[in-house]
């Protein structure tokens, strides 16, 4: 595929995925989790999140292709576990498509959610069929105005008073171990767009610096408003109203000076930015898994503009399908246990990668890479049973698939 995509471009990929809907939306399910523990959950989450960062950068300078993980775990230790990050990632990118959709049909119909969900998923495909490179312009442009606002947000919450307190504490009975894991794997899902930036791999110009770069930017930023928005929304809203809240930011800033119709405005946009990121990676780590019959041929195929139209499509569709048959909350937590076990992978990935000196310009240090792939097995185990079931179902499902053609 054509090298179009520079640092600014890949920044801004990296940052609409991440500064998407999660931040508007996943307050809520990880403050019911944590209680008034609720800044540990982030700061464990944003920990995960940055050890597999290093190694997914380390590994998209080793393997500039397309694929993420997927590639990785193939490429470092063998096709089973290559595969289970391909349909981690497939399955839990998946759910959060119709999680966001969702999300945007919240706030703009909330009597018909689904339908607004699907209109939303219909044009974020449609501009993705475009080329990346209209993809990169529409992240920066949304990317801008979501960080304004979120930065926005916390300045004019953080002045008022509001009902609770910047607790740190575990005071409450919400606030247990299990319940913080719970809520940080929760909070993993807002954090997780920073793949994004690598499934780019092989449109990234000078991918061994451009990469890293712009996931230690981007995340770097988001780690620092996700923090902030746990320290002020509880003191805004009071840990109990946050737990039950569909649209905490938004509820946070009334009666500021900041407008609440600004913040769902942003909401929007910064969730339409995630499916437009989030569509794109899925055509892309689908077309990989194509290229090895990991999934059916007819998935690689790319239009005129270098673009696997084809693979976004039939993502596009199953979406659609969980949008009008799924829940928010579950498809979120779902979407969380898939995309930790991508990321376990990309440790266990990049572990086997600095063992065999395989490494090209940033290196994560090995116990680091371990730490990483360990903490997100943590987290899945700690997620809703129902979810994990119902994730391990599919997986298994899909494994099934592949070895039974596999003997064919």
């Amino acid at each position: 595929m054509e090298r179009r995509v520079g640092t600014v471009g890949a920044t801004a990929i990296g940052l609409g995925s991440m500064l998407g809907a999660g931040v508007f939306v996943v307050w809520g399910p990880a403050a019911a989790s944590a209680g008034d523990a609720l800044v540990w959950a982030v700061a464990i989450a944003g920990a995960v999140a940055v050890l597999n960062a290093g190694s997914t950068a380390q590994l998209a300078a080793v393997h500039p292709v397309a694929g993420g993980a997927y590639a990785y775990g193939r490429a470092e230790l063998g096709s089973w576990p290559g595969f289970a990050a391909g349909i981690g990632f497939v399955l839990g990118k998946t759910a959060s498509v119709a999680a966001i959709g969702l999300a945007i049909g919240a706030y703009v119909w909330p009597e018909r959610p689904a339908i607004v969900a699907t209109a939303a998923i219909v044009l974020s495909w449609a501009l993705n069929s475009r080329g990346v490179t209209r993809t990169s312009v529409a992240s920066i442009v949304i990317a801008s105005a979501v960080v304004a606002v979120v930065v926005a947000a916390v300045i004019a919450t953080a002045g008022g008073d509001g009902p609770g307190s910047a607790s740190f504490g575990w005071s409450t009975p919400w606030g247990t171990a299990a319940g913080v894991a719970q809520a940080a794997a929760l909070v993993f899902f807002a954090f997780a767009g920073y793949a994004r930036i690598a499934t780019l791999g092989e449109e990234v110009r000078d991918p061994a610096r451009v990469i890293p770069r712009a996931i230690a930017v981007a995340l770097g930023a988001v780690v620092v408003l996700y923090v902030a928005l746990a320290i002020v929304l509880p003191r805004a809203l009071g840990v109990e109203a946050l737990a039950v809240s569909a649209a905490p930011v938004a509820d946070a800033v009334e009666g500021t000076w900041l407008p609440s119709t600004v913040v769902t405005a942003a909401a929007v946009g910064g969730a339409f930015g995630s499916l437009l990121a989030l569509t794109a990676g899925l055509g892309r780590t689908a077309m990989a898994m194509a290229r090895e019959a990991d999934l059916p041929r007819v998935l690689a195929r790319t239009n005129g503009r270098d673009v696997p139209a084809l693979a976004e499509g039939t993502a596009a569709l199953v979406a659609i399908g969980l949008a009008w048959v799924g829940d928010l909350t579950f498809a979120i937590a779902m979407s969380s246990f898939a995309v930790l076990l991508y990321y376990a992978v990309a440790g266990a990935s990049a572990f086997t990668a600095a063992s065999a000196g395989r490494v090209a310009g940033w290196r994560m240090p090995r116990p680091l890479s371990a730490a990483g792939a360990a903490l997100c097995v943590a987290l899945m185990a700690s997620l809703p049973p129902v979810a994990v079931a119902g994730a391990v179902g599919v997986l298994v499902l899909a494994a099934a698939a592949r070895a039974f053609t596999a003997r064919r």
